[in-house]
């Protein structure tokens, strides 16, 4: 692909980022380079929660270019996931008015409870469907929808993956890969990474790095994500082959429906 850039750049693909991200490379200068990134990035950019944003142009085949400062360092490990730092950057992303405004500029999407319901619905195989436990919570979570107003959505991340937060070498963290930046209720976002990292017994010390007080509204609509989240993981794992991870997962669902924070 032509990236247009000056002469004496050379493009290398980064691998496993579906040929959408690069490292530009001239003498010893480096650019992470993407194409058609969120359209907020410079928000992003301008609270520090990704790297530096240098320019964004338009190329000739109508996609848009972006060009951010290059980073030595390293993806978080799972057990890294536990650290404050990472509370601290996802409550700072959550407050964040500069990105609400900037989402609501280029229409970020806003998704609500039944759409997490309608994404594990479509294409769930009959066997997930038929399964007691999972039916059971799949009935609860239709019956228990959170009522949090749209008003009070917050910009989420959407992704959470260890691999999508980045520690410089100077210690600094940033969260990247804004490809399912959405408004919705910030307990998706928390519970998600909850339950992929964080054991239940530590949950309540995680909430007090957030600085979230603990409420029971939010609790609430905390365990209602986590289990509808769960239920969108067994059912990516079914479709995966990968039936160690997603019976682990049921077993942590059943566990889940028995907890109380």
């Amino acid at each position: 692909m032509d990236f247009e850039l000056d002469d004496g750049w050379d493009v290398y693909p980064i691998y496993g980022n579906t040929n959408k991200a690069f490292m530009g490379k001239k003498n010893q200068q480096r650019l992470f380079l993407k194409r058609n990134a969120s359209p907020f990035l410079a928000a992003l950019s301008m609270e520090e929660i990704t790297p530096r944003l240098i320019w964004t142009k338009r190329i000739s085949s109508g996609d848009t270019l972006t060009a951010q400062e290059w980073l030595n360092g390293q993806t978080l490990t799972k057990q890294q996931m536990r650290l404050p730092e990472v509370a601290h950057l996802l409550a700072r992303v959550h407050n964040s008015k500069l990105l609400h405004r900037m989402l609501t500029k280029v229409g970020g999407q806003v998704v609500r409870p039944h759409d997490f319901i309608g994404q594990y619905l479509s294409d769930c195989p009959d066997d997930l469907r038929h399964h007691p436990l999972m039916a059971d919570v799949l009935a609860s979570l239709k019956g228990t929808l959170p009522t949090l107003p749209v008003a009070d959505y917050r910009v989420c991340h959407g992704d959470l993956n260890h691999k999508n937060w980045l520690l410089s070498d100077h210690r600094q963290l940033y969260l990247v890969d804004w490809d399912s930046a959405r408004f919705a209720d910030p307990a998706s976002d928390i519970s998600m990474l909850l339950c992929e990292y964080v054991p239940l017994d530590a949950w309540q010390d995680w909430f007090a790095e957030y600085g979230e007080t603990m409420t029971a509204e939010l609790q609430k609509r905390v365990i209602w994500y986590a289990k509808i989240n769960l239920l969108l993981n067994i059912k990516d794992n079914y479709y995966r082959n990968q039936y160690h991870k997603m019976n682990h997962e049921i077993i942590f669902l059943e566990e889940l429906s028995q907890y109380q924070l």
